[in-house]
């Protein structure tokens, strides 16, 4: 069972989640439920008293079912089960599944926890500010035993937490990254088992993080405030039924740490020699109480961010005296952890070393940051790459790990380390947002199976709380990259909570007048009103606010962010209608005569990014740059908003709603049609991703697509078979060509080897996917960022075509196609989704030219399979069919 979209519901802040389960193997389907809940836990002010039973329901959903007992308090905790009717008869229970609250109002903060800020906080510079330490302590009643105990914790900064010495929990980066002037998670714990009789320190770390530390493409600092404060509550419930409730204040006191500085750019510098010093050494003074309100307390619907994996270092290089250089073998987002040398810890005290990260080597062998400096051409110089990490040995600590910043990296430079490292002392500490697995690949072809794995890396190393552009120069949570890379994100991993957390950023960023900001959280020195200011709403990027939760919807079934999102949608649109009936680009202004009618549905002005990173486009000059005619991209995409606006009311039952954007629709498809096909039924421009976006979208009539593709082939090899495509419509290439008799030369596109290619970022060492077509040039120097997911959407064409697995008409895979496309010299590929129904399985080969397919359909589901120009019909279980190889 899970609920919401989560399989470990602690801490959440929905009264009434929805539940979700499997149906028992060999089902075809569900005819009824029940569900039994069970109290238990802290208490609260919820419904279910000793227990409750839903009694049989009759209905077939299992995906995001409706809660039907009374609403949960806050700190309630409570165990759900589930039994169900199918074919097969009635189900025994499920396994139980504890669903457990958060503080869900502000009254159950006030008097109990006030916000405090450290009494020495050094305004040092941006990136060199230290963390600083705050505790208090906390006295169990004698003799009666504690069932429980909850921590609650947040911050305007990242936080960790220590009772009595001992770190609680195993989160990292909390409390997340959030448009603070609207929302601020806040975290449950599970301390029953660190609380002891008597009194026990509960003592916090508090660093700048993205609250006031240098963030986004400009380093900014101060963004949402210029001082650190910490809140917590402790809950502790005893068995006499009484409970203890605890939290920040007055009696609270801080000092500054041994973290010296601390920023998720910059790096960490930690002097251990500071943490083992005792009271004697003083220094601690009355924190300051602010009144910061709780209003804007929330809790995260997506999984928290977690250390998931420790890496091995493949070697480890001596360049120098007292200089190593550490290579992981792959790219990753997180830290350097470092071990003792023995007796002495990492060196005797004093001992000072200095962790550099890249993402590449330079011809010298050392590690090179150049091509991850921020340049604008508003600023007076690149910007520093940052990710420099410094720890002094105290001379008996067995380990370091700097746990307030994080960086991109494969490779690091150690420098100052007294002996010589190994496998054995240093590690790489991956740190992602937690998320669930959820899909596969593999294919006869290891090079393609090689780029699928870069572009999942790429994934991971960007899903650290929201989804960045990159984890080195920018970290910033671009709209436009992750509407392109959600349908193969959400094959390959459960991205619905991590998208539904994100996505109430995005409407939180939004403009009064319906603006969708090209990034989320937005900074305010990137903002409305900062440097690029006049930047935000572009096209494809701004379509993000429609786009994201209709591809959501498809993939998980989840209506209810449909209805959440549609004032942020309808907004949108609103502001886009709006924008392009009420101006027009100077080159239309400067025809002859009146403005044609359909010209009001031409979206023609404003800052575009357009196609954006097109092969061996350079971008020297942004002015003239943006005056170039976009209206192509922008009302292309005005169409794919305003017809996905469409089928989303009509899901949502909006009736009057779906008839007036389908309207809208066509008059903006007419609008393309008449501007951007010529007299000749050429599309204009003619180039490749204008071709692509006009067959992928629908704006290309029925009696031109076959022309068109074949117009889109040709360029493909008048350009010695090179794709010619940047962000927004390298997506769509290979379907597009494999949906229009073209599959072969999606196969050349897919395997080639010259650039600009995907196979060319592996052959030339890329374990994650590059920003750039040319992220590592012939000569072997990195250009921009290495760690760049957009470019790596290409690996939904591998899920959807090469192994077939498709959406059908029914969201959430309720009904699907297999359908796979073969090609490419290619003898066998499989794929495999865990599905909000269960295991979906595709795998194929070809042997002495017979395609042998097996399928596997998951309980309450129906699958329509197509192979050898045969069509057949498929339920719940296994299933193999064997036609000629085409």
């Amino acid at each position: 069972m899970r609920a919401e979209h989560l399989s470990q519901p602690f801490g959440i802040g929905e009264r009434r989640p929805r539940l979700s389960w499997l149906l028992p193997a060999g089902a075809a389907g569900q005819s009824a439920y029940r569900l039994r809940a069970s109290a238990g836990g802290d208490g609260g002010d919820g419904a279910l008293g000793c227990g409750s039973d839903s009694g049989w329901i009759d209905g077939a959903d299992s995906v995001l079912v409706p809660w039907p007992f009374g609403p949960l308090g806050s700190a309630e905790r409570v165990t759900v089960r589930v039994a169900v009717r199918t074919d097969l008869g009635e189900s025994p229970w499920s396994e139980p599944l504890s669903v457990e609250t958060g503080l869900l109002s502000a009254a159950d903060w006030a008097g109990f926890a006030d916000w405090v800020s450290p009494d020495s906080d050094p305004m040092a510079p941006a990136g060199q500010r230290p963390a600083c330490s705050l505790r208090s302590f906390v006295t169990l009643r004698p003799s009666v035993p504690v069932v429980s105990a909850r921590l609650y914790a947040t911050a305007h900064g990242l936080y960790e937490v220590f009772l009595g010495g001992v770190r609680v929990g195993d989160l990292e980066l909390t409390p997340g990254f959030t448009q603070y002037d609207a929302r601020l998670q806040v975290q449950a714990y599970d301390v029953t088992g660190l609380l002891s009789s008597g009194t026990t320190e509960i003592s916090a770390l508090l660093s700048d993080g993205w609250w006031r530390g240098q963030v986004g493409a400009l380093r900014s600092a101060d963004q949402w405030g210029t001082e650190t404060a910490f809140l917590a509550q402790l809950r502790v419930r005893y068995a006499d039924g009484t409970t203890q409730v605890t939290g920040t204040g007055a009696s609270w006191e801080s000092r500054v740490s041994h973290v010296l500085a601390a920023d998720l750019i910059e790096g960490q510098r930690t002097d251990l020699r500071l943490a083992g010093r005792g009271d004697l050494d003083g220094g601690w003074r009355p924190v300051r109480v602010g009144d910061h309100g709780f209003d804007r307390l929330v809790w995260s619907p997506a999984p928290p961010v977690r250390r998931v994996a420790e890496i091995r270092p493949v070697s480890v290089s001596r360049i120098g005296a007292g200089r190593q250089v550490v290579d992981l073998g792959q790219n990753i987002n997180g830290w350097l952890r470092l071990s003792c040398l023995g007796e002495s810890g990492l060196g005797p005290a004093g001992t000072e070393i200095t962790l550099t990260h890249a993402e590449w080597l330079g011809p010298d062998g050392d590690v090179t940051a150049e091509h991850m400096r921020p340049a604008f051409p508003f600023l007076p110089h690149p910007l520093p790459a940052g990710q420099v990490d410094t720890v002094v040995s105290d001379g008996r600590s067995p380990a370091f790990e700097p746990r307030h910043t994080t960086h991109g990296f494969q490779y690091a430079r150690v420098d100052g380390y007294p002996g010589d490292l190994s496998p054995d002392s240093v590690s790489g500490v991956l740190v992602h947002t937690d998320m669930r697995r959820t899909g596969w690949f593999s294919c006869s072809d290891v090079r393609v199976n090689r780029f699928h794995d870069a572009a999942v890396w790429s994934l991971r190393d960007n899903a650290c709380d929201i989804p960045t552009d990159c984890p080195t120069r920018e970290r910033a949570g671009w709209t436009g990259d992750w509407q392109l890379f959600l349908p193969a994100a959400a094959f390959v991993y459960d991205v619905a909570g991590f998208s539904v957390k994100w996505l109430r950023d995005l409407a939180a960023d939004q403009r009064s007048d319906g603006v969708v900001a090209n990034m989320s959280p937005l900074p305010r020195s990137e903002g409305w009103k900062g440097p690029v200011g006049g930047w935000h709403g572009s096209a494809g990027w701004g379509d993000t606010a429609v786009i994201v939760p209709w591809e959501l919807y498809r993939a998980y079934g989840d209506a209810a962010i449909l209805e959440e999102q549609w004032a942020s949608m309808t907004a949108w649109l609103r502001y886009v209608e709006q924008a392009a009936a009420g101006s027009r680009h100077p080159s239309r202004v400067a025809r002859p005569g009146a403005a044609a009618p359909h010209e009001r549905y031409l979206w023609d002005t404003g800052f575009h990014f357009g196609e954006w990173k097109v092969p061996g486009e350079e971008i020297a000059d942004m002015a003239a740059y943006q005056a170039v005619d976009k209206g192509h991209v922008a009302t292309a995409y005005y169409f794919r908003s305003a017809s996905l606006l469409a089928s989303i009311a009509a899901v949502l039952g909006r009736p009057a709603d779906a008839s007036r954007y389908a309207a809208l629709a066509e008059l903006v498809r007419d609008a393309w049609q008449r501007e951007f096909i010529g007299a000749d039924g050429q599309i204009l421009p003619g180039d490749q991703p204008n071709l692509v976006r006009g067959l992928a979208f629908g704006l290309v009539p029925s009696g031109l697509r076959d022309a068109a593709a074949g117009r889109l082939a040709a360029l493909i090899r008048s350009a010695g078979t090179r794709l010619g495509t940047g962000f927004l419509s390298t997506p769509y290439l290979l379907p597009v060509l494999a949906e229009h008799g073209q599959a072969g030369l999606a196969y050349e596109l897919l395997l080639a080897d010259t650039p600009p290619s995907w196979l060319t970022m592996t052959d030339r060492g890329a374990t994650t996917v590059w920003e750039s077509w040319e992220g590592i040039d012939a000569d072997g120097v990195p250009h921009e960022s290495l760690n760049h997911y957009s470019k790596g959407a290409v690996i939904d064409f591998l899920h959807r075509y090469v192994a077939g697995i498709r959406l059908g008409d029914s969201p959430a895979y309720r009904s699907f196609v297999v359908e796979p496309v073969t090609g490419g010299g290619l003898t066998s590929a499989s794929a495999a989704h865990e599905s909000p129904y269960g295991r979906i399985e595709s795998s194929w080969a070809i042997h002495d030219g017979v395609l042998r397919l097996r399928v596997l359909v998951p309980p309450g589901t129906s699958a329509l399979v197509r192979a050898g120009g045969c069509e057949m019909a498929a339920g719940p279980g296994r299933h193999e069919f064997t036609v000629p190889a085409s």
